[in-house]
């Protein structure tokens, strides 16, 4: 029992332990991936609506955001990270609004506002095909102005998160 050859119990015993272990890390480690794929979007979205709120300190609602941006990259990467050639980011919105990304990702991201003189509002959405099917996740958070205050109002919108 003490020799070099296991046993069949200590074999079983052994596959027990490592099967439980894994059984244990691995959904673990596939929820915190996909975690950290998502971190992207969300930092993007909410990075662009705390400068759309900075944007508006001070100033009446129908100035308070710049205008619409478009889809930046104007292709949604599919299944892969990208890097932008150099321009990409150049729009007085995006320059504006204090967003750009300079590495290697896997979203787009578009800056939509109305504005009126009473009232003015802004979404942010990031859109990503991060397993290359053809399907987007989509991730939306919006603001508006007011006279006298600009605000988040409630809510991460959510499509297809993990699509």
């Amino acid at each position: 029992m003490f020799g070099r050859s296991f046993s069949a119990l200590q074999l079983a015993l052994i596959i027990a332990f490592a099967g439980s272990l894994l059984a244990i890390f691995i959904p673990s480690f596939l929820r915190n991936l996909h975690a950290s794929r998502l971190t992207e979007a969300v930092r993007g979205v909410n990075t662009i609506a705390a400068g759309a709120l900075g944007h508006a300190e001070g100033k009446p609602p129908g100035e308070a955001f710049p205008p619409s941006a478009p889809l930046t990259p104007a292709e949604v990467p599919r299944g892969v990270r990208v890097e932008d050639p150099p321009g990409t980011w150049d729009h007085l919105t995006w320059a504006a609004l204090g967003f750009r990304i300079d590495h290697a990702h896997s979203f787009c991201f578009a800056f939509d506002s109305e504005r009126g003189p009473a009232r003015s509002t802004f979404t942010a959405r990031a859109h990503g095909d991060l397993d290359g099917d053809g399907e987007r996740s989509s991730f939306e958070i919006r603001g508006e102005a007011t006279p006298g205050a600009a605000r988040l109002l409630p809510g991460l919108f959510v499509d297809r998160e993990v699509e």
